[in-house]
């Protein structure tokens, strides 16, 4: 069989109304604003840019330290820090607007109308493309479990936001749930056009000698190739409940690590903690799936997107 030449294979996907030239973007809060890779990295070869977490008001995060790393992985605790609503609007997207790809904000808040008055506030922003809620922050009105553990929640946050915006709605899934594809229906019956998983997981490392934990807040969230085989399995969990796209992260460090959450139903991935270790890798990974395609005589990348459930 002849095999295709490179060019002839086609690597744009849709999410929802979006449509993205490549399937490789940044994870939220990994690229920052844009701003501190420019340097190093080639943002024409981005699927999209995603923005780290905007809330209404700034944030300064949580105390030093608030990284570790562990075994084939990294130990967060960020605490969300956020230059908040306002400034991102005067100061940052005028920088990510120059580029011509999509420009993916995510969003998070304390309260549902928290959510609500941000979509409505970032739709009003010309050059955003589409938004990513974070649900998996704690909801302080109700005692600080998580929004993306509660299906009812699920539902009123997603329905909210899509009255309050005409911009495509990604759903960032919390892993920490018992069933990750009844959230997910959940929150497509509600009206969102992507969902996005997995976030990081609750982990914690000790420092033996000084007899304390690394963190200063002792816990965060575990990414990197740690979590990958989860994040693949509840990827393909979530394809077969859900109709709408699927963008799969955790852990993807390789081309050959994308082709494993395609393969299991991701339309679109994001990288995050490997890019920490190789500011090159997007491109990198992009330039991987599409040698694999070629080699494989496919056409498309929708060729392969769920092919182990075939």
């Amino acid at each position: 069989m002849e095999e295709k030449n490179s060019q002839d294979i086609s690597m744009s996907v849709k999410l929802g109304r979006l449509l993205l030239k490549y399937p490789v973007m940044p994870a939220s809060g990994t690229f920052g604003y844009g701003e501190e890779f420019i340097e190093i990295t080639d943002y024409s070869l981005f699927g999209a840019l995603v923005t780290k977490g905007i809330s209404l008001e700034p944030s300064k995060g949580n105390e030093m330290p608030r990284i570790c790393e562990t075994p084939c992985g990294l130990i967060n605790s960020i605490g969300l820090e956020n230059v908040g609503f306002e400034k991102f609007k005067d100061e940052k997207i005028d920088f990510l607007k120059k580029f011509n790809i999509p420009v993916i904000v995510n969003f998070f808040g304390k309260s549902i109308e928290d959510y609500a008055i941000m979509a409505e506030k970032l739709s009003c922003i010309d050059g955003i493309s589409a938004l990513e809620a974070n649900i998996s922050c704690p909801n302080v009105k109700e005692g600080g479990r998580a929004f993306g553990t509660d299906p009812e929640i699920v539902y009123e946050i997603t329905a909210s936001i899509k009255n309050c915006s005409p911009l495509p709605l990604i759903v960032k899934l919390t892993p920490l749930v018992s069933d990750i594809a009844l959230i997910a229906e959940v929150a497509e019956k509600a009206g969102a056009d992507v969902i996005s998983l997995v976030n990081t997981f609750p982990a914690a490392s000790i420092d033996i000698n000084k007899r304390k934990f690394k963190l200063s807040r002792g816990y965060g969230g575990l990414s990197g190739p740690a979590i990958k085989p989860i994040a693949v399995k509840l990827v393909n969990d979530v394809y077969k409940a859900v109709r709408i796209p699927v963008i799969g992260m955790g852990g993807i460090s390789s081309w050959e690590d994308a082709v494993e959450f395609f393969m299991a139903g991701a339309t679109s991935i994001a990288v995050g903690t490997g890019a920490f270790n190789n500011p090159y890798l997007i491109p990198q990974i992009t330039s991987g799936i599409r040698k694999f395609l070629q080699e494989n005589n496919f056409s498309s990348i929708y060729d392969i997107i769920g092919i182990v459930n075939n």
